[in-house]
């Protein structure tokens, strides 16, 4: 799977486990950032039903997965 994690990425958070209707929607300047929110700052079942946009391309719940526990992913992880 190839993505640029440096592109402007857009998350949309299924609706049952928003906090508030703002928080179905948020913008992220790096995939990168976004991708590390859905998987440390989300709930583990958020990831079912929401997805990521990064230029054009959709990925959800276990594509968002692999590409935080890709090789190339630029961030830092949390320790398992």
């Amino acid at each position: 799977m190839v993505i640029d994690y440096a592109a402007r990425a857009e998350l949309f958070v299924a609706k049952r486990y928003a906090k508030s209707a703002s928080a179905q929607y948020k913008r992220f300047n790096s995939a990168s950032e976004a991708i590390r929110y859905c998987i440390e700052e989300l709930p583990e079942k958020a990831l079912m039903g929401s997805f990521l946009e990064v230029n054009e391309r959709r990925f959800e719940g276990k594509a968002i997965q692999a590409l935080y526990e890709a090789e190339a992913y630029p961030l830092p992880r949390i320790a398992a």
